[in-house]
């Protein structure tokens, strides 16, 4: 039988088939990430063998959890995929409950690249331009609290660098009934401006938040909706929520670890979580992973855009340095912080009252880190392993002769801090101390805390041990004008020299006073009782006579006093994030309690007039009280105890 002509088209086609099915299956054996047409990389920029990534971060971590954070949800990314995503410890102590990467962790002040991603995305369309005087995008009932006419832009907000104080009340609460609008929680916590924009960095929350809510006037949506929209859902970050509270999303509070607080002996206790009115500048809630996917978008492939933006120059322009004050020394880039790293590094930290975190990554390397933990102020974990995995720069020798390490030694008070009411008197207390006891060579002190730092380059000081507290402020510039200094970057904040009118002899002066006012107010009485009665009960004269009684009234109502500010201080030190109806009442008895003592000295005065023949004693001993109560109510006026 003659075979038929068509069989031979039928073989070739099976024999076409074959080979398509078989290039198929070899692309599907591919990697699947759009870096399988380059050579991926085999290690972190600092080394670690990605197969080796597991083991190493294992035996990181132990030593930490449960003693410096009850848990860690850390996730590693590499050209464009997570090759590490793991959890430890327990994301509920009592119940015994361990993290896994589906925990919901608080991301703080991660919070805030959502922010700028968000107004490159504006800027991008043409709808919002950074150098833009930003009350052209806000009502005209916001700023009133402005000292300077030169206008604030978009790009010093990004910067930290528009002059705001640091206002700390109504920033978080413990209890989500207390948050409002993101307008009313501006409205409510607006700060001063303190310096002119554009010449200090001073880190501010509430200009994050100022931002966010440009944002929502120029997008026609809430920030929450328009975050959702342009970048958790495009992203699939399906496991964030922008806010602080979490009502609407039910599936994340399920899964959100408690937070904790360290206390001594090593003890972990269960601390608040964290709500906001200005939920931009630290309220997002989310996994690591999420986090993760937000760092690939930042780090497309070379032949990719970002899913972020339509043209890839806004990524380039906003992952580009804004603010830098030595070619080595990290600065800002459009509101990502300059980490250094074996290769330029950039991302966030974050902290709420009870968790801390970190994003840092790694462009050039397509490298990043995400480190999430419910303890609060936890730093081994969260700048230690991210610098283990990311490296170190390295600083080629400086051919410039290094100035004497003596010439930047001194004190200096962050600029970072509340200038207008009592709480401007605490950034006094912990003032950063530089001393230098050989060349080249500095130690830091600040909070309890001890750096030990080598200068690298004129004025460039890198940090080489120390306390690891300290580990956010690898390198410190120092600026200096005619030999003495100006500015001292941190890149997060700069700290500025003492003035005169808060000169360190000052200071002290003022301190001793205070203690020795504070002293006497909180015994005196009970010694003036107590030497009365025991007067009284031998039968030498113990009489509560006119001017003993005025005298105990008028000491007692300096009592009140430093007992209202002592209890004033301790709960502000013990729970600063509050909101400032809680400590108004207080405010408002320091006013009572100095017009209850006034108008006791009165009644005082005219008693000692009508006895010309006082005792050499109770002179001394009114006129000292005399003399300490107007110490304090000076003191109280100074540092605005009664704003």
């Amino acid at each position: 039988m003659p075979i038929p002509t068509s069989l031979p088209n039928l073989m070739q086609t099976r024999r076409y088939l074959f080979m398509f099915l078989t290039l198929l299956l070899l692309l599907t054996a591919l990697p699947t990430s759009s870096f399988a047409g380059s050579d991926l990389r085999h290690a972190t920029p600092s080394g670690i063998s990605i197969q080796d990534l597991e083991a190493y971060i294992d035996e990181f971590v132990e030593p930490y959890i449960g003693k410096t954070t009850a848990a860690a949800s850390i996730a590693v990314v590499q050209d464009g995929r997570t090759v590490f995503s793991k959890a430890y410890g327990y994301a509920d102590i009592p119940n015994q409950i361990p993290a896994t990467p589906d925990n919901i962790f608080e991301w703080g002040s991660i919070s805030k690249l959502f922010v700028w991603t968000s107004v490159m995305q504006l800027v991008e369309s043409n709808q919002l331009n950074l150098q833009t005087d930003i009350r052209e995008y806000l009502p005209d009932h916001f700023l009133k609290r402005l000292r300077y006419d030169e206008p604030i832009t978009l790009f010093h907000l990004m910067n930290h660098a528009a002059g705001f104080e640091e206002y700390m009340f109504d920033m978080a609460y413990t209890t989500p009934e207390q948050v409002s609008s993101l307008e009313e929680g501006l409205l409510k916590a607006e700060p001063a401006q303190i310096y002119p924009p554009g010449q200090t960095v001073a880190y501010s929350n509430y200009g994050n938040s100022l931002a966010a809510y440009i944002v929502e006037r120029i997008s026609g949506q809430s920030y929450a909706d328009y975050v959702s929209e342009h970048i958790l859902l495009p992203l699939k970050m399906n496991h964030t929520e922008i806010r602080s509270v979490l009502d609407d999303r039910p599936d994340l509070l399920r899964s959100k670890a408690k937070g904790y607080l360290s206390v001594e002996d090593g003890q972990l206790i269960e601390g608040p979580w964290n709500y906001m009115s200005m939920y931009p500048n630290g309220g997002a809630n989310g996994t690591a992973e999420d986090l993760a996917r937000f760092a690939m978008a930042l780090m497309p492939a070379s032949n990719e855009q970002s899913s972020l933006f339509r043209q890839s120059n806004t990524l380039s322009d906003m992952l580009s340095s804004s603010k830098s004050d030595d070619p080595y020394m990290p600065g800002i880039a459009h509101g990502f912080w300059e980490y250094p790293g074996a290769s330029r590094t950039l991302g966030h930290g974050g902290n709420t009252m009870a968790f801390s975190s970190s994003l840092q990554f790694a462009p050039d390397e397509h490298f990043a880190v995400v480190v999430l933990t419910n303890q609060a102020g936890e730093s081994h974990l969260v700048h230690g392993l991210s610098q283990a995995l990311i490296g170190s720069p390295e600083i080629p020798a400086s051919d410039q002769m290094l100035p004497e390490s003596s010439l930047v030694t001194g004190s200096f008070v962050a600029a970072r801090r509340p200038d207008q009411g009592f709480m401007s008197v605490y950034p006094y207390l912990s003032l950063m101390r530089v001393t230098s006891d050989k060349k080249n060579a500095l130690t830091v002190k600040l909070a309890g805390y001890e750096g030990a730092y080598e200068q690298v380059r004129p004025y460039l000081y890198q940090r080489t041990g120390g306390d690891s507290e300290l580990g956010a402020w690898p390198f410190i510039f120092f600026q200096t004008d005619q030999g003495s200094v100006t500015r001292v970057s941190l890149y997060t904040s700069d700290y500025l020299p003492l003035s005169t009118s808060h000169s360190l002899p000052l200071l002290t002066v003022q301190g001793i006073a205070a203690i020795a006012a504070l002293l006497f107010f909180l015994t005196a009485p009970f010694v003036l009782l107590s030497v009365t009665w025991f007067k009284r009960k031998g039968q030498t004269g113990g009489r509560f006579t006119p001017l003993r009684i005025k005298t105990l009234i008028f000491i007692f109502s300096g009592t009140l006093l430093a007992a209202n500010n002592l209890l004033l201080a301790y709960r502000m030190l013990s729970q600063n994030e509050r909101p400032y109806s809680d400590v108004l009442p207080q405010v408002i008895l320091n006013s009572v309690f100095a017009g209850s003592g006034l108008v006791a000295l009165i009644v005082l005065l005219l008693e000692i007039k009508r006895r010309p023949l006082l005792g050499r004693r109770s002179k001394v001993g009114v006129g000292v009280s005399i003399l300490l109560w107007v110490i304090l109510i000076v003191l109280l006026i100074v540092w605005q105890f009664y704003r």
